[in-house]
């Protein structure tokens, strides 16, 4: 009989490797298009190839790394295309959770939570850097609320490809009030469990996101 009561595994060398290329990627230590050479990445990390390429391939799976044939795995470079359709996934997600949290949740506690982070761009709000920082650690929060470990998941990426776009975005919310102002509005939302609104904010919202950076 297979006994379930073992002994915990910590996290595999594999998992730390895909974590640490998530975040290079995630932060444009890496940039769209750059190419991941093997050798450099196990000699920079002090590992072995063999777990260096299930990493690599783990982030190939999520979708943040391509293979090129002959050539290498490169990361993503975003397309138009590929930027809303990141958005379109994103409202899809984030609807989804915020639906469970006013279902099922504290959605006040979570609402004020929201507004609290949301408060946090006012004085940084001519900073686009610290305000993308903070746009992200929002909706972050708003589906880790949800207690869905699935959603959370899904998301992660796509906040990794978000976070790929910031430097896209940043020119675009320079100087203006608009995002501080539509985060406290779902923020809002959310605390006075109004599901219709709170489906309309986020789906503006990414909307928003995409027509500004079709201009840029």
């Amino acid at each position: 009989m297979t006994s379930y009561i073992e002994p915990l595994a910590q996290e595999s060398t594999p998992s730390i490797i895909a974590d640490k290329l998530r975040q290079a990627i995630s932060h444009g230590e890496f940039k769209p298009g750059a190419q991941l050479v093997e050798a450099d990445l196990a000699r920079k990390l002090g590992v072995s190839r063999g777990p260096l390429r299930e990493g690599m391939q783990r982030l190939t799976q999520e979708g943040l790394l391509v293979p090129i044939r002959n050539r290498g795995l490169f990361v993503i470079d975003m397309s138009p295309a590929d930027i809303r359709d990141m958005y379109y996934a994103r409202e899809a997600i984030e609807q989804a959770a915020a639906l469970l949290i006013l279902r099922d949740g504290d959605f006040e506690t979570v609402g004020l939570d929201l507004h609290a982070i949301a408060e946090r761009m006012k004085p940084v709000r001519h900073d686009p850097a610290a305000v993308g920082e903070i746009d992200i650690q929002f909706h972050e929060h708003l589906v880790r609320a949800s207690g869905s470990p699935r959603l959370v998941r899904m998301h992660r990426t796509s906040i990794i490809e978000t976070r790929m776009c910031i430097h896209a975005l940043e020119a675009t919310y320079a100087a203006d009030d608009d995002r501080y102002l539509e985060h406290r509005r779902i923020a809002a939302a959310i605390r006075d469990r109004e599901v219709e609104r709170t489906k309309e904010l986020l789906s503006d919202h990414m909307q928003d996101a995409i027509e500004r950076l079709a201009r840029t």
